[in-house]
């Protein structure tokens, strides 16, 4: 029983996948479950939503059944079922977003005053600090390259890679999100990398690590060796955003840098920056990273401003700028982003994410290891199990 209704959860997800592109992130599962959904007429979204209920039906509490009350919540929502976007969101990803006080964002930048000086508002010491150690978009692959080989070689402290992982690095232009992991199987990752907008030195030591190693491509790998090949779970195969799985992935990936980039992983990647011309203070960037993280909740608060408050995208962008001192450039890409169809409910994953993720782990490696290689649900985090 448990396998068939793990089959008919895949066939659930790439059903509704049919409906809006990039809601399914990832496929590896039986080719021909993926040949036969391909090959049905388009289903309705109130039908999907009435095959989940059934599906809910049949399981006991885990892992599988959040996953598909997050694919119940998006069809019901596409399906026009009523209900707040704060509804949807907990639907989709276990947790219910709400207002984050702009008194936590205005404190955030009363530290980065001190850390910042200079001329100028706060914004514009903010932009010209991330501005002087832009990495020349083209130089961002190469440089990319290396450091993934080196955070690769810290992984491999922490958890057993599985032998023939690995990760193809391309450059690309005109996309809603900045860095992209998309898992094709086989142990490996396609990471894409956006140079649409300027790329900062700590950012590309960020977003690598959140990408590839010990983010996204690493927690996927893991999973489909030890998971689906190990113990033959095939819901593993599918990786979907609007679910519980997202929210944990994304807590993972914002995670990864701040273990990475501590002590040896973080003098070895500084090096690698100096190899490729480019001098960067760690502990500085760490800092004003650390006095900026309160302001990622700016976002929630901005996709609540559009979807739940009737904000216009102008409104929202500008609140972004003021708050989350954002360019207009990448601002503008962050509303793109939140009124994607795929990605409308996504705003939460990345601040609760990592909020969760990061207490769960409390600095042990141990558990972080178990979040890569383990099916830990939102409730597990929300707990601290």
């Amino acid at each position: 029983m448990a396998e068939r209704v793990a089959e008919r959860y895949l066939k659930l997800g790439l059903r509704l996948g049919r409906h809006v592109d990039g809601l399914v992130d990832s496929y590896n599962g039986p080719a021909e479950i993926a040949a036969e959904v391909d090959a049905e007429p388009l289903a309705d979204p109130a039908t999907l939503a009435s095959e989940a209920e059934v599906l809910l039906g049949e399981l006991e509490d885990g892992w599988l059944r959040d996953q598909i009350i997050g694919l119940r919540t998006c069809a019901a929502f596409m399906a026009g079922e009523p209900g707040s976007y704060a509804d949807e969101v907990e639907g989709c990803h276990g947790v219910r977003p709400t207002h984050t006080d702009e008194a936590v964002f205005a404190a955030a930048h009363e530290e980065l005053e001190s850390l910042l000086p200079g001329y100028g508002s706060l914004a514009e010491r903010y932009e010209r600090w991330r501005r002087s150690t832009v990495v020349p978009a083209e130089r961002v692959e190469s440089t990319a390259a290396e450091l993934i080989e080196e955070a690769r070689a810290w992984t491999r402290r922490v958890v057993e890679l599985p032998g023939g992982e690995a990760v193809i690095l391309e450059i690309v232009r005109d996309r809603p999100w900045l860095a992209f992991c998309e898992y094709v199987g086989g142990l490996r990752s396609r990471i894409s990398i956006n140079v649409d907008l300027p790329i900062s030195a700590h950012e590309l030591l960020q977003l690598t690590s959140h990408e590839t190693y010990p983010g996204h491509h690493t927690e996927r790998a893991c999973k489909d060796q030890m998971l689906v090949r190990g113990r033959g779970l095939v819901e593993e195969t599918l990786v979907v955003a609007p679910a519980p799985q997202s929210l944990v992935s994304e807590g993972i990936a914002e995670l990864a840098p701040e273990l990475l980039l501590g002590g040896e992983g973080g003098e070895r990647l500084t090096a690698v920056l100096r190899r490729n011309g480019i001098e960067l203070d760690l502990e500085a960037a760490r800092a004003v990273r650390r006095a900026i993280e309160p302001c990622e909740w700016a976002q929630v608060n901005a996709a609540l401003m559009l979807h739940e408050h009737g904000a216009s995208a102008a409104d929202a962008q500008a609140y972004l700028e003021r708050w989350a001192l954002m360019t207009r450039q990448l601002a503008a890409h962050v509303i793109r982003f939140m009124t994607e169809p795929s990605s409308r409910t996504y705003a939460i994953t990345y601040a609760a994410g990592l909020d969760l993720c990061r207490a769960y782990v409390a600095g042990d490696e141990r558990r972080f290891r178990r979040l890569l290689t383990e099916q830990v649900r939102v409730g597990d985090l929300i707990e601290g199990r």
